[in-house]
């Protein structure tokens, strides 16, 4: 039997997010394909001799994959989740963080590495990262994995522009449970309802989204925790929000349904987005989705969604206006039913794992 140590960051449960969705399904459905798959934290002492190949998340966390991919001395593969953070930390960072406004990307994610492990927020697996830095510490990573797994093509075509590197890919693109959401045409929408689910953290834009909704005949959903630094952010967005705006914490993927199955649309006006989990739960659930033109959402969703400039309210509010007064997108949720399934994730993942050793 195959067995596998899917590797994820310390905080993948305490402060979960789209990884954490990404992490648990791939293990639950490989598992249910006969593959031994086990998710450990990257602060957990691991027994590699157990496992024929680690899976590690996050490239942009480099300092986790170099100790144990080293230590291991085993195949492994990395989901990549490139999350470009650079526009939002360089120009919409308040306080302490407009100092990265003269920093590269890579400077940036270095010194939040070394801040987190300083404060206590998260630990520092590999003491080389220390010197290599961020940019050598993911080049090196590169050059010696087996393969990577970005969640789209746009993805990898990222990867390679910022890093450089020949390193075999396969494209693993996310998905949902048709099991858990279960769309029911029945329920009609109420075009006034409007969804965001998402962390609450600068990068994924609550405050312009409540700035667009603020007073409006919508009522918003904001439908998540704030991420453990992010502490101010939410309270901004607290401070600034009118009445018709409802703030509900973190929920299970299983409580959300009925929400997506009420809402006419669900809004992700991040900064950036790799896929955005949330509209992909809420397309098979009926919702019209307005997100970010930031990113590789394109890949996923084509001509099914109305885009937003995530820096202007009012494109955000007028993206809204369009998604709540069109019909319901039948077709974008059977695209999602068809190409964007946990199942399918984890027989591609399988494969990679198969040519990987």
């Amino acid at each position: 039997m195959l067995k596998v140590v899917l590797i994820a960051r310390s905080t993948l449960y305490s402060a979960p997010g789209g990884d954490t969705v990404q992490a648990v399904q791939t293990a639950a459905h490989l598992n249910a394909m006969g593959i031994a798959a086990e998710i450990k934290l990257s602060n957990e002492v691991i027994s590699y001799e157990d496992y024929n190949l680690l899976h590690f998340f996050n490239l942009i966390r480099p300092a986790d994959i170099l100790h144990h991919s080293r230590k291991a001395k085993k195949p492994f593969v990395i989901s990549t989740i490139l999350v470009d953070y650079s526009e939002y930390d360089k120009h919409y960072r308040k306080g302490a963080g407009v100092l990265f406004s003269y920093l590269p990307a890579n400077s940036i994610e270095y010194i939040k590495t070394i801040v987190r492990w300083l404060l206590g927020k998260d630990h520092l697996s590999s003491p080389a990262y220390v010197w290599l830095g961020q940019r050598r510490s993911i080049l090196q990573l590169l050059k010696r994995a087996a393969y990577i797994l970005p969640n789209s093509e746009s993805e990898y075509q990222r990867v390679i522009k910022a890093y450089p590197a020949m390193v075999k890919h396969r494209v693993i693109p996310n998905g949902i449970d048709p099991a858990l959401f279960n769309y029911d045409s029945a329920i009609l929408k109420d075009d006034n309802l409007v969804l965001c689910v998402a962390r609450i953290e600068g990068i994924k834009n609550q405050l312009n989204l409540i700035k667009a909704l603020n007073n409006t005949r919508y009522r918003l959903l904001i439908i998540g925790a704030h991420s453990p630094n992010q502490l101010a952010y939410y309270n901004r967005c607290r401070a600034i929000a009118a009445d018709n705006i409802i703030f509900i914490d973190h929920l299970p993927q299983r409580a959300l349904v009925k929400y997506y199955q009420q809402a006419k649309v669900h809004v992700l006006p991040s900064w950036f987005e790799t896929t955005g989990l949330s509209s992909l739960e809420a397309a098979v659930m009926g919702c019209n989705l307005v997100i970010t033109d930031k990113g590789d959402t394109r890949d996923y969703f084509g001509n099914n969604a109305f885009y937003c400039d995530p820096a202007r309210p009012e494109s955000l509010f007028t993206a809204i206006e369009k998604a709540a007064s069109a019909t319901t997108n039948l077709s974008l949720r059977e695209k999602v039913l068809e190409k964007y399934t946990w199942a399918q994730a984890a027989s591609e993942t399988l494969k990679a794992y198969q040519l990987a050793i």
